[in-house]
């Protein structure tokens, strides 16, 4: 007994055509009609239709025209379009609306920015919708010039729409040459700029509309603030510094008369009187422990201290700041408390 050939296997979906199965069909136009027994190779033509039985001889295959077989073949695929089509603007019209009240949830007003390429890049989005003010509180006494060079650029596209600025930086970046360099390079009737002692962490502003701040100690992570409240908070605390704040161009204040001593050096005074150490009075007045502990030493020197321990006895005694660690004049007596 004999046996048939064994045909192999013919694996893909309906709506495919494979090569064998083309070449068949491409025949069977060229020549008006294909054998029964040539589609055993293909069977996906007479799956998809693309051949009908030839009404007078049953051996025999007629193509279907190639412009009824394509409609017919994408009619599912269209069907199913569709569907998926109507489905999307179904949803669409369902959720577009609760958009608003999502608008105020303060957990989805604020978004974590994670590395400094998001944060620069969520920064320069805001400077760029910012058309009335942009306020800024810098911390630390100087800035890379790298940074510096990037906040040029943001500032000059905010003035260019017409937003003014406002930087809070601490008295330490008065004598900054990048800081100095920057302030130069912005024209002066759109910059207003005054400095500080103690100050917050880094905090942006844009338009009161929306606020970043550092969300870790290293910066490496921000919060973008959306939430109308929050934002209204952080630019009151933003008032108050910038009125407690020294114009940039006017001189720090000066201290006890006959003591030749800096502001910043009785900042250092009034820090070490209170009890905190180099490392926690440089990271509070943002500059190095370095030069923290030179500016220690000229304060040793203007009031004749032969040791750390004589240095805070005289610091009282020299009117620098009072007992309760106060800079003078700064401390309610009774009478104004009342």
């Amino acid at each position: 007994m004999g046996t048939e050939p064994v045909q192999p296997p013919h694996n893909h979906s309906p709506r495919e055509l494979c090569a064998p199965g083309l070449d068949l069909y491409e025949r069977a136009l060229r020549q008006g009609r294909i054998a029964r027994s040539d589609l055993d190779a293909a069977p996906c033509l007479t799956d998809g239709a693309l051949v009908q039985p030839d009404p007078w001889d049953e051996e025999w295959f007629r193509p279907v025209p190639p412009s009824a077989a394509l409609a017919r073949l994408l009619q599912p695929l269209t069907r199913e379009i569709d569907e998926r089509v109507e489905r999307t603007l179904g949803l669409t019209r369902s959720l577009a609306p609760l958009a608003a009240i999502a608008n105020g949830d303060p957990h989805l007003a604020i978004t974590m920015l994670e590395g400094p390429e998001a944060i620069r890049t969520a920064i320069h989005e805001a400077t760029a919708q910012a058309t009335d003010e942009v306020l800024t509180a810098q911390p630390g006494s100087t800035r890379p010039r790298t940074t510096l060079r990037t906040a040029l650029d943001n500032a000059r596209t905010a003035i260019a729409r017409g937003a003014g600025l406002r930087h809070i930086y601490q008295h330490p970046a008065r004598y900054s040459t990048q800081v100095r360099d920057y302030l130069r390079q912005v024209p002066a009737e759109s910059l207003d700029v005054r400095t500080t002692e103690l100050t917050v962490e880094r905090l942006l502003i844009f338009d009161r509309r929306v606020a970043f701040i550092p969300a870790t100690a290293d910066r490496s992570t921000a919060l973008e603030i959306r939430h109308p409240a929050l934002v209204r908070y952080l630019v009151q605390v933003y008032e108050v510094l910038w009125t407690q704040a020294t114009p940039l161009a006017r001189p720090l204040p000066t201290t006890t008369p006959g003591i030749q001593v800096t502001a910043v050096q009785q900042s250092i005074a009034r820090l070490l009187s209170q009890g905190h150490v180099d490392d926690a009075v440089a990271r509070k007045l943002g500059i190095s422990v370095r030069t923290c502990r030179a500016h220690i030493a000229k304060l040793m020197q203007a009031l004749g201290a032969d040791s750390r321990t004589h240095l805070g006895a005289l610091i009282v005694r020299s009117g620098i700041v009072d007992e309760t660690g106060a800079a003078p004049g700064t401390r309610k007596g009774p009478a104004s408390e009342s």
